[in-house]
């Protein structure tokens, strides 16, 4: 694991409570969820073409839940750097199995999708969670899809995807506080169209249209950015500022997400499920 340029031993903070699910489901209360990813694309930055395979895709969710996933991210749209775009259709069609399966053994699932029509699809299959990293700027509708669909929604800090020409850094003097204020906008419009304060979380959207010391920046301020009240999900997980460290890269990231627990964090999303929860069990070991 590299020298990560976070504080070595951050207070503990309370873990706000997890969003209202639909359906009766419920996550883990008084701790960090776990996120599992599950990329269905075929271009995804870090595991793009594993599991476009339902068989194969079912089994690595299944093997996170066992490793300690809480819940599991299903995404058929990659959002990476050079991503190509696809249709709300083929995205679905990627999908549907992988959703339907998962929520029929009772898998609590977010879906990653920036289309309202496969948020739509989605909860209608058993979604419990709609994760969209435009956090409702990329289509018009998604926030009344949400809101019609009764799932939690993850609204993230939005400017632009990765490499398209509306992307840019700079955020004034208070990185942190524009941040806020930007996705204060976005969770009010997502509850002017319907969605309850219950059922919404945030994300400060690292990767997207912000460099690597202004990632490095939100995690050392993350609980400032937990004020807002509602609760963070954070997902740092083999991205480029974790691979510029040089080192072991799910080390690395399992050791940013036992930071974001220890700090506050209602939810980290990691692909490696089991080195992030014995960095967490660490870190808890350490505060002790």
């Amino acid at each position: 694991m590299s020298a990560l340029p976070l504080p070595a031993a951050p207070a503990s903070f309370p873990v706000p409570p997890p969003p209202a699910l639909p359906g009766g489901l419920s996550l883990p209360r008084g701790r960090t969820a776990i996120m599992g990813i599950l990329n269905v694309t075929p271009d995804s930055f870090s595991d793009g073409g594993r599991y476009t395979d339902v068989a194969a895709a079912l089994r690595h969710a299944r093997e996170m839940v066992a490793a300690g996933a809480d819940l599991i991210d299903v995404g058929g749209e990659s959002t990476g750097p050079n991503s190509t775009r696809i249709s709300a259709d083929e995205e679905w069609a990627r999908i549907c199995a992988i959703v339907e399966s998962l929520a029929a053994d009772g898998v609590i699932v977010s879906v990653d999708t920036l289309h309202a029509s496969t948020a739509r699809e989605a909860a209608r299959a058993g979604a419990a969670i709609i994760n969209d990293v435009s956090g409702g700027r990329w289509d018009p509708e998604m926030n009344a899809a949400v809101a019609q669909s009764g799932c939690a929604y993850v609204v993230q800090h939005y400017r632009a995807l990765p490499g398209m020409p509306e992307e840019h850094f700079d955020y004034g003097d208070d990185l942190v506080g524009t941040l806020i204020e930007r996705v204060g906008s976005q969770v009010q419009d997502a509850i002017d169209a319907g969605v309850t304060a219950d059922k919404i979380v945030v994300d400060p959207g690292l990767g997207f249209s912000l460099t690597g010391d202004q990632c490095w920046q939100i995690l050392r301020e993350l609980p400032r950015f937990a004020q807002g009240g509602y609760p963070v999900l954070v997902g740092a997980s083999r991205k480029r500022f974790v691979k510029a460290l040089g080192g072991d890269v799910d080390a690395d990231s399992a050791a940013i997400a036992a930071h974001c627990a220890a700090v506050g964090a209602w939810a980290v999303r990691v692909h490696d499920v089991a080195a992030t929860v014995a960095a967490i069990a660490r870190k808890e070991n350490d505060v002790e």
